[in-house]
């Protein structure tokens, strides 16, 4: 990274604002990593897919101070999950508006804050995790989000609570200016034996060129119980970079989606560690895409201990010039024994001009296990087509049942039942509006 850079430039002319002070050394050691490291090029194996120089191209306008933007609680309706019950906590352009939000505080010991709260009120709980598996991925973009962030939420769950309505955080971009970026930052903690549904999502009021660079950190105790569902719906123009790390305990069950439909470049680097015995992780994840949208999932699960299990699910449906990408890759670590691992990639393509890059690795250093893995690429299957005609309905109708069960087959694993409707929905209407759905192709 050159010396003059904008980011290294940025961070030294805001290094007297950035609170509190003892996040300063984990922050100070991002921007060495990030100077180090520099921007990803395709001449990386991780990135080799997806070319992230368009975002490098961009003016840097970090976001620092808060801006309500004219965003009213009646319009958080129209967006997914905003009539949903349960507590909520909404960013705009990053930074976390109280008016907005909903249900928040601490009763129970249980805390639901925007996290540049909590990193001054409920220091001893965060210093454990904060800065833990996302600043030391070798991903540029968390070692950014690591030096930059200025809010995000935080949710803790002592041992033993199970919290029954979800947490939604919702983040809307409102930046009109090119190169507006904003870092979320976002901690999930379940303690031993309690239960979590938390719901990310962002979108947008306008159609702009900005960035959305967020980190995720996933904590799950023995037996903890957590759903973790995650949302994109930004601007077509916007760039959405995101990091989710989770690191689970015993015999805890977590399961996470991620759901990607906005965005002109959209990747999502996903770590998961099994760091316990006897534990299930599921992760689906669904993009829809179309035009000349890049929609980039990257993925490594890893089996750092015996007796798990981990189950990888992603279906990509792609119109137009779009491209998909998936890299998943299974690591099993020599004492991870009977470990059952299963990964699966599904493209449908709508339009002869989509193109998808699918990679599925397994690694593995034990000899006691069940791994599997699987990709495919193609278009609707005619027999079945047919088969549906033959049964009295036209190709149009035949073709929209098809899409639709395609991408059930990730919306169906969603537990929550009020939440899986929602996506069910949007995912219908989506389909719906799209002129290439119930086109014969011939």
């Amino acid at each position: 990274m050159k010396p003059n850079s904008p980011q290294l430039e940025r961070f030294e002319r805001l290094e007297g604002e950035l609170k509190p002070s003892w996040v300063y050394p984990i922050r100070k050691a991002g921007i060495a990593r990030f100077a180090e490291q520099g921007f990803p090029t395709l001449a990386h194996e991780d990135w080799r897919f997806t070319n992230v120089a368009p975002i490098v191209k961009l003016p840097f306008k970090p976001v620092v101070a808060p801006a309500q933007d004219g965003v009213s609680k009646e319009e958080l309706s129209r967006f997914l999950f905003g009539k949903l019950p349960g507590h909520r906590l909404v960013f705009v352009n990053g930074i976390f508006v109280p008016s907005l939000s909903s249900g928040g505080g601490t009763t129970d010991g249980v805390v639901v804050s925007n996290l540049a709260d909590a990193l001054s009120k409920h220091r001893q709980l965060l210093e454990k995790h904060f800065g833990g598996g996302a600043d030391r991925d070798g991903n540029a973009f968390s070692s950014l989000n690591t030096a930059f962030f200025q809010d995000g939420a935080f949710v803790y769950l002592p041992d033993q609570i199970i919290l029954a309505e979800p947490v939604h955080v919702m983040f809307i971009s409102t930046a009109r200016e090119t190169g507006t970026t904003t870092h979320p930052r976002n901690i999930f903690i379940a303690g031993a034996n309690s239960g979590l549904t938390v719901l990310e999502s962002y979108v947008s009021t306008v159609d702009a060129t900005y960035v959305t660079n967020a980190v995720t950190e996933i904590v799950a105790g023995e037996n903890a119980s957590m759903e973790h569902v995650k949302f994109q719906d930004e601007s077509l123009s916007a760039y959405h970079i995101a990091s989710i790390h989770a690191h689970l305990g015993a015999r805890s069950n977590v399961i996470a989606h991620s759901i990607a439909t906005g965005a002109r470049l959209s990747r999502n680097s996903i770590r998961t560690k099994l760091a316990g015995k006897g534990l299930e992780c599921i992760l689906n994840g669904l993009y829809l895409t179309k035009g000349e949208q890049l929609a980039d999932h990257h993925m490594v699960v890893e089996h750092a201990e015996p007796n798990c299990n981990s189950h990888e699910y992603y279906n990509g449906i792609l119109d137009g010039k779009s491209r998909g990408v998936f890299h998943g890759r299974i690591l099993v670590k020599q004492i991870a024994q009977k470990t059952d691992a299963k990964q699966t990639n599904k493209n449908l393509l709508l339009s002869d001009d989509a193109t998808v890059d699918t990679k599925p690795q397994l690694e593995i250093y034990a000899d006691d296990v069940k791994c599997t893995h699987g990709a495919t690429i193609g278009q609707l299957n005619e027999e079945a087509i047919f088969y549906l005609r033959s049964r009295g309905l036209s190709v149009e109708t035949a073709r929209s049942m098809l899409i639709h069960a395609f991408a059930g087959e990730i919306i169906e694993r969603v537990r929550h039942s009020e939440v899986r409707a929602e996506l069910d929905k949007l995912v219908w209407e989506r389909l719906e509006a799209n002129p290439h759905v119930g086109e014969q192709k011939g």
